[in-house]
């Protein structure tokens, strides 16, 4: 089921009493660095640290109270993991996550503290997706899926309602909405935020080079496969294909795609902790890569960047 603008203001009183409303703000630096006016929706500041908390706890509250006892199972690299443990334990259901072995620790160990029980596998060799159909199986557990589910999804699109709403405070008719994209959940269900509050702009995905799959997606018509290859720094930002969902509201929604390179990941890390004062994760950092490599036209225009996550190792990552 593909859903609606009101699916998205029904996630948004369904998570209200949990979720933080995270702030849009104006970055003087980036104003001025870009010649444009830029805004900051900074969803490394949401519950869990991710915006994936959005999705999941709007997914599980929809969940029956008959069927909560058996719990849930999902596999995350670690944001929805983390998101999906948070809002497990809220509810009081038992939780089981499948984590690649790789995932960066504060993920693995920030999934572990909300109380689940972690189940990891091989990124390159197993399937991650039959393991978490064989745990809900022997569980009769409800899967919760990443991207490609109509309650995530609607969930999601809640920070959608919030930069609109926010957007109009500060009296700004946003041109451009960048947000990082890996199956689509999130920027899928951004844009059907927006258009159903009545902004305009266009609302681009932001991937990392050659697991850009929404992009080339939006380019063919059809759902496509990215290449993948080398992993990418963004643990967070490699599903290869948009979701099935995800791309029915996409290809309605979003204006061409966008993919940016590890060393441009890199670079807007830096510089969101260097000029911002601000800790984001990788993927976290894409919409901000696209900007600060030029990616896209900035110069006298308002421009509102998703930064949606600060779940990183950043010993590793910024040295």
């Amino acid at each position: 089921m593909v859903p609606t603008f009101e699916d998205v203001k029904a996630a948004a009183a369904r998570i209200a009493p949990h979720a933080v409303r995270t702030p849009l703000v104006e970055s003087p630096a980036l104003n001025a660095r870009t010649g444009g006016r830029i805004f900051l929706k900074l969803e490394n500041l949401q519950r869990t640290g991710s915006f994936k908390f959005r999705g999941a706890c709007n997914r599980l509250a929809m969940i029956a109270q008959g069927a909560r006892a058996n719990g849930v199972v999902a596999f995350s690299s670690g944001n929805h993991a983390q998101g999906v443990a948070a809002a497990a334990q809220l509810f009081g259901m038992p939780a089981v996550i499948v984590m690649p072995a790789d995932a960066p620790r504060p993920k693995i160990e920030g999934t572990r503290a909300y109380g689940a029980t972690i189940v990891t596998y091989d990124r390159l060799r197993d399937d991650r997706e039959a393991i978490a159909a064989r745990i809900c199986a022997e569980r009769q557990a409800v899967l919760v899926k990443p991207f490609d589910d109509a309650g995530i999804i609607a969930g999601q699109g809640t920070a959608g309602l919030e930069i609109a709403e926010d957007a109009a405070r500060f009296g700004v008719t946003l041109d451009e909405v960048l947000t990082p994209c890996s199956g689509g959940g999130l920027v899928s269900g951004v844009a059907l935020g927006l258009k159903g509050s009545g902004v305009k702009a266009r609302v681009h995905s932001v991937e990392p080079e050659n697991f850009d799959g929404m992009k080339r997606s939006l380019e063919a018509g059809v759902r496509v496969k990215a290449p993948g290859g080398a992993l990418s720094i963004a643990d967070a930002l490699m599903a290869p294909t948009p979701g099935e969902i995800v791309f029915e509201l996409a290809r309605g929604l979003l204006a061409p795609g966008i993919a940016v390179s590890d060393a441009e990941l890199e670079d807007a890390m830096a510089f969101a902790a260097r000029e911002l004062k601000l800790l984001v994760e990788p993927g976290g950092a894409a919409a901000l890569a696209a900007v600060l490599a030029g990616k896209i036209g900035v110069r006298g225009r308002n421009l509102a960047l998703v930064l949606s996550g600060g779940n990183a190792d950043f010993a590793v990552n910024l040295r």
